[in-house]
């Protein structure tokens, strides 16, 4: 953003304020200076007025004129193109010397004396405004031959060039530089508002009518002027050429100028182009276009709100009746849209996109203001507008929470002018408590903590005062730091079960998600500016990432593939949790001495033994899962005291061919559901254990979980534990399997003889021959 001392003038008073102050101000309160460039249009170099222009007499490029420079009328020989009878210009005297350093001497050019130089804007040490001499008008103030140039403030002033972030769009104008300053220095902006005349002047609603059926969130202002005899001040042309803007017309100059200035996003149609009616109105319509977007349509299309212009609906006369079209739309919806559907922008769009000024009467009412006062160009009276209500932000604060977070006390009164100057509305503070209502041009406030950073970036950062620091250590042991360490021990314990730890983003490809059956992210929180397109959404399972690395290991010849990874998966809500997840893939170990170099192939059970040395006891149940990942008939559900915590699962052979894997096993369980904190110490028996085996036979229809159910139900107190230690199937059973069963029985209080035990067994039995209708084998 670049902008010029004597421009900001025109908005705040800095008459008083040297350029080094102002220069440092625009830093502290976070406009970063990135360039500052003097202008000093050097002495003696004063308004000529050219009397007459005649052919030199021995060269066919060269004019001699006749100069006025105040005190005398002098012969000067130039050279540029454009020099003719009847302009100001600016003339350099004899023993004048020029930035470049030449200079200017008594000469004779071809034989002709030149007592002076005809300069361009380039030759006193101004930015180049076109080719030729420049000639002056009376924009840069009463035109009195013979003064010094350097007299002008438009001649003497500063070059700011400021490096704004993307959230200050509001700064993106000569208004909203000034605002910021008139926080900083404490000092009101000045009221350029002229009063409009509309006595006598044909009202806009003779000639255009606005049609629509929604507001599609944008907010527009239309006037009206028949442009006559319009042309591009000097002021405006110097200008233009030190914020390094170009334009095609005049009328574009205009307008990008008022923008500059005013921060309002401004257009102009001819007026054909708009739909014309039978009762001599014309139709300026606003719907929405192909693509979604807010449009103005005429007999054609004519404009996207705030990001197009179609070239055939641009003004391109030098004369003719013009509507002038302000318009404002949120960044943060024009910004999704051309996430979601991107389409061709003009230099429009930036602003836009970065928040213009919504403030469409100030900028209107400017560039009308300029067509007056340079040209004798027709206003229509009055606007049609178009507006959207918004909701405004309100931001409560107490004053105490002020010096919390600032560090320091701020009184009630600089707090007030401070958000006032910012353009903030404050209702009557009430017990020390601040209601704040947001501008729409400050899009980037949302929190309290927005509210501070402007407070401190005006008081300045330099201006709190330091404060030693408070050593008082706190319960260091919180929720989080917990839950790191539990993360922690469980990424150990499985990197010390032979488990390597692989790190992915969050995000993964939806399509690819959808495709196996999982859930993502309601399209409504979804991500709107994803890094990649196969990473366009928030994982819901850390199973894919795993997948893929395994696939990618399989590539680079890896026989054993054990990989882990702890993170977060999110929901439709985008509510998220953390997770653990297990993979192995090919060979259950490396190959080994004890292996004659031939590993075994994963399996279940194995697979299931890896994960309960990392977890520790865990249980598994019947499950059927909700994706496509899993193998329909080796499938579980892991069971953590009861509760479900996760799944355990072979890969389902498809996909293991579709990524080139071997037998796959996977398994992902929530963090929260894993055992983790103080072990607690359990009574142990000092006498001896005993064991017993018992084997039944079973229908091959019943599960492990009934059996395990009755046993429970008629186990004594002397059973600690059992688990099943063989299983065979065979043709002479038939329908029926033989299942073997370990019990572990032990007193707390003496040996158990055997007819204890025998008495504990058969007491099981006899419950599973009852419930279950199983015999011993």
């Amino acid at each position: 953003m670049i902008v010029t001392k004597n421009w900001l003038n025109e908005w705040i008073d800095l008459s008083e304020v040297p350029t080094e102050q102002l220069l440092k101000t625009l830093n502290a309160i976070g406009l970063e200076v990135d360039r500052h460039d003097a202008i000093r249009v050097p002495d003696k170099i004063v308004i000529g007025f050219v009397e007459s222009c005649e052919r030199h007499p021995d060269a066919d490029k060269l004019n001699v004129c006749q100069v006025n420079t105040g005190n005398d009328v002098r012969q000067i020989v130039c050279g540029a193109s454009n020099v003719r009878a009847g302009i100001h210009v600016a003339v350099a005297m004899v023993d004048a010397v020029l930035p470049d350093g030449l200079k200017i001497k008594a000469a004779k050019l071809r034989g002709v004396e030149s007592l002076g130089m005809i300069c361009s804007a380039r030759e006193i040490g101004l930015p180049s405004v076109g080719e030729g001499i420049m000639i002056l008008d009376d924009s840069i103030g009463k035109l009195t031959i013979g003064q010094e140039l350097n007299t002008y403030p438009l001649f003497c002033d500063d070059i700011i060039e400021i490096e704004l972030t993307a959230n200050r769009g509001d700064c993106l104008s000569i208004h909203g530089i000034a605002r910021d300053l008139s926080a900083a220095f404490n000092k009101d902006l000045k009221d350029v508002r002229k009063k409009e005349e509309q006595e006598g002047r044909l009202g806009i609603g003779r000639i255009l009518q606005l049609q629509h059926s929604e507001t599609f969130d944008t907010e527009l202002l239309f006037g009206a002027v028949d442009i006559k005899e319009l042309y591009v001040p000097f002021l405006i042309t110097l200008r233009m050429a030190i914020i390094e803007e170009s334009y095609e017309t005049v009328l574009d100059a205009f307008l990008q100028y008022a923008t500059h200035n005013t921060g309002v996003i401004l257009r102009a149609y001819p007026f054909n182009a708009l739909e014309e009616t039978p009762n001599a109105k014309s139709i300026i319509s606003l719907a929405k276009d192909d693509n979604g977007y807010a449009a103005l349509y005429g007999k054609t299309k004519l404009s996207v709100i705030g990001v197009s212009q179609e070239k055939e609906a641009r003004f391109c006369d030098n004369e003719g009746l013009a509507i002038i079209e302000a318009s404002y739309i949120p960044p943060e919806i024009i910004a999704q849209m051309m996430g979601e559907r991107k389409i061709e922008s003009c230099a429009h769009y930036y602003r836009t996109s970065r928040g213009s000024e919504p403030k469409l009467d100030a900028g209107i009412r400017y560039a009308m203001e300029l067509f007056e006062k340079h040209s004798p160009s027709t206003i229509y009276a009055g606007h049609l507008e178009l507006q959207t209500p918004r909701e405004a932000r309100v931001i409560t604060m107490s004053e105490n929470e002020f010096e919390s977070f600032i560090g320091m006390k701020v009184d009630k009164t600089t707090l007030t002018h401070i958000l006032k100057n910012l353009g903030m509305l404050i209702s009557k503070p009430k017990a020390s408590i601040f209601a704040i209502t947001i501008p729409h041009f400050r899009h980037d406030i949302v929190n309290r903590q927005d509210i501070i950073e402007e407070i401190v970036r005006i008081v300045g950062i330099d201006n709190i005062p330091s404060q030693p620091l408070v050593f008082a250590e706190g319960n260091q042991n919180t929720p989080d730091l917990e839950e790191y360490r539990k993360t922690r021990m469980y990424r150990q314990r499985s990197a010390a079960n032979g488990f390597f730890e692989s790190v992915h983003f969050v995000f993964n490809e939806r399509v690819v998600l959808e495709r196996f059956g999982f859930v993502c992210t309601d399209e409504s929180k979804e991500l709107l500016n994803p890094i990649t397109a196969n990473m366009d959404t928030l994982r819901p399972t850390l199973l894919m990432g795993l997948l893929n690395s395994a696939s990618a290991n399989v590539k680079v010849n890896q026989k054993k593939i054990a990989l882990f990874e702890t993170g977060m998966v999110f929901d439709t809500n985008r509510s998220e949790s953390k997770r653990i997840a297990f993979i192995i893939s090919g060979a259950s170990q490396l190959d080994k001495l004890s292996n004659a170099g031939k590993a075994p192939t994963i399996d279940f059970a194995t697979f299931t033994q890896c994960i309960g040395d990392v977890i520790g006891e865990f249980e598994l149940s019947a499950h059927t899962a909700t994706h496509a990942l899993a193998h329909p008939y080796m499938c579980a559900k892991v069971l953590i005291a009861g509760v479900d915590a996760g799944e355990l699962f072979r890969v389902h052979p498809h996909v293991e061919e579709e990524l080139d894997l071997g037998h796959t096993y996977v398994c992902e369980i929530e963090m929260d559901k894993l055992p983790y904190g103080l072990v607690q110490a359990k009574p142990f028996s000092k006498y001896q254990a005993s064991f017993r085996d018992l084997s039944i036979l079973i229908p091959n229809t019943l599960t492990y979980e009934a059996i395990k159910e009755v046993i429970l139900k008629h186990a004594s107190a002397d059973v600690k534990r059992f688990y099943p230690v063989d299983r065979y199937a065979s043709q002479s059973l038939g329908d029926q399997v033989s299942l073997s069963l370990r019990f572990v029985l032990q007193s707390e209080e003496k040996t158990l003889e055997e007819e204890e035990i025998t008495a504990a067994i058969e007491w099981i039995l006899t419950g599973l021959k009852e419930e279950l209708g199983v015999s011993l084998r």
